[in-house]
């Protein structure tokens, strides 16, 4: 559906040029949920928006569904409206002065495929039951809750029956609660519609929730693409691992092909990678097993409890290791609010990279 090659965007700030894309290749499937993940700066949007013709790349080509809509080398811009997109962006871009139904339907008599006035209705009503607002057709926009506005949005991005549907941070600007239910409706309807998404977040639960595959994006490049669960437990880089998900780091040095000495003492890895001299090791902190009596098992130290919050569902425990501090979670009723403990750090649960500048940069926390 989707076929990206060597995309290249720099954007001139000062007298410095800034590369914003840095020769991305992407492909996305028909009937794909793909989400683009990654912090201010990374690239992320303006991918997005130059896969919707609304910023012109340097250099490379994008198709989409077989047709080239861009390419440097055969000199093809095709314009947004060419495209066959449907997109949803971050302000929802909703006319205030509008109904909800006037909002729908500029999309449809504007431009090049104007619809008569009887079928832009009949598409207009359809949206609209599709995102559940059926009985909105004349209220005023501005009498719209956020939440209702962005279904609004998304039903007038649905109206033109894309084959691709583009969204840039759609539920930002929604409470934490809403956001919740919205990113809910928002992958029912598609996977009932069968529709392919590309879709911008900086946000990784929401990533994971949505998406059938993510392209974690830092600086103009994408370090992975893989299904949630891939890039959560089995992340190519710390980049990766730091971004996606809470993570403790360790310095370490190799003994051998299975033993780190590191700040907390040795610990035993799996040898499915070898590495020379300093490395990073990363555990999740749901992976830092916390038991009141000593395990005879490897990877086991004496820890010491500091701090416990109780969040609901799970509970959060800072534990001191020599003078090393690691966060872990664990569940509600196995909780212990301080005092000293027996730390297990399962060798199959723990990553490992070589250190680099990079590494070198993180947090450790």
């Amino acid at each position: 559906m989707i076929s990206i090659a060597g995309l290249r965007k720099n954007f001139q700030s000062g007298d410095r040029a800034v590369a914003a894309l840095q020769g991305i290749d992407l492909e996305v499937s028909k009937g794909e949920f793909f989400v683009l993940l990654g912090p201010s700066g990374s690239g992320k949007t303006t991918l997005l928006r130059s896969v919707a013709g609304l910023e012109k790349p340097d250099a490379g080509e994008i198709s989409l569904n077989g047709k080239v809509m861009f390419s440097s080398s055969r000199r093809i811009a095709e314009p947004p409206e060419a495209r066959g997109i449907g997109m949803v962006f971050q302000s929802y871009a909703i006319w205030p002065h509008l109904t909800v139904a006037e909002n729908i339907g500029l999309v449809l008599t504007h431009g090049r495929s104007r619809l008569a006035k009887s079928e832009a209705q009949a598409r207009i009503r359809h949206a609209l039951s599709l995102v559940q607002l059926d009985d909105f057709e004349s209220r005023p926009a501005r009498l719209l809750s956020g939440g209702q506005q962005q279904r609004v949005a998304l039903a007038r991005a649905l109206a033109v029956n894309p084959a691709l549907l583009l969204m840039d941070e759609p539920l930002s600007n929604l409470d934490a609660r809403l956001r919740e239910e919205v990113r809910t409706n928002i992958k029912k309807l598609t996977d009932q519609l069968g529709i392919t998404v590309l879709y911008v977040t900086h946000d990784q639960v929401e990533a994971m929730v949505l998406a059938d595959r993510i392209a974690v994006m830092a600086l103009g490049e994408i370090l992975q693409i893989g299904n949630p669960y891939e890039l959560y437990r089995a992340p190519a880089s710390s980049l990766v691992a730091e971004f996606f998900g809470s993570i403790n780091w360790l310095h370490g040095k190799m003994l051998d092909s299975v033993r780190v000495e590191t700040e907390i003492g040795t610990l035993v890895i799996q040898a499915a990678r070898q590495y020379e001299e300093n490395v990073v090791l990363g555990v999740r902190p749901e992976d830092v097993k916390l038991v009141d009596a000593p395990v005879d098992v490897e990877n086991r130290f004496v820890g010491n409890v500091l701090a416990t919050a109780f969040l609901g569902d799970q509970a959060t425990s800072e534990v001191k290791i020599k003078d090393k501090v690691l966060l872990a979670k664990t569940l509600p009723d196995d909780v212990k609010p301080v005092g000293a403990v027996s730390v297990h750090l399962p060798k199959e649960k723990i990553v490992v990279f070589p250190e680099t500048v990079t590494e070198r940069n993180l947090d450790y926390k």
